[in-house]
């Protein structure tokens, strides 16, 4: 079964940090692009980031750059999201996905353009 579960998300107060991770099963990181999108309550899916699987170059999208930091560990089939100097704005439901192209999980996330993506994991940032 091909599948993402996110894990590590919770209450971190304003400017903290927290580490989410995302372990894939059913196929390998050679496969697909792998990414971490959001989406807070009442808004739309908002994309983070994305590791290209044929070279492993990252991209971010402007809210989060030099914020946050994905990597991968390729032995463990594991994404992580390492987030730092956490703002109010970024409460929401943290996700990753996997995709033909990072452009997917970058820009108007539509889960249909997605091969496969995880529940979620909630990330509260409290004042």
């Amino acid at each position: 079964e091909v599948q993402l579960v996110e894990s590590g998300g919770g209450l971190v107060q304003a400017g903290g940090s927290l580490r989410l991770s995302c372990v894939a099963s059913g196929f390998t990181f050679d496969d697909y692009n792998i990414g971490w999108f959001r989406q807070a309550p009442g808004k739309e899916r908002e994309g983070l980031s994305c590791i290209e699987s044929s070279d492993g170059s990252t991209y971010y999208t402007d809210s989060v750059k030099g914020r946050f930091t994905m990597s991968s560990d390729n032995a463990k089939n594991t994404v992580y999201l390492q987030m730092n100097s956490l703002k109010l704005e970024d409460t929401a439901v943290y996700y990753c996905g996997a995709a033909a192209f990072c452009s997917y999980l970058l820009t108007s996330i539509t889960k249909g353009y997605l091969e496969v993506w995880g529940q979620g994991t909630l990330v509260t940032v409290s004042s």
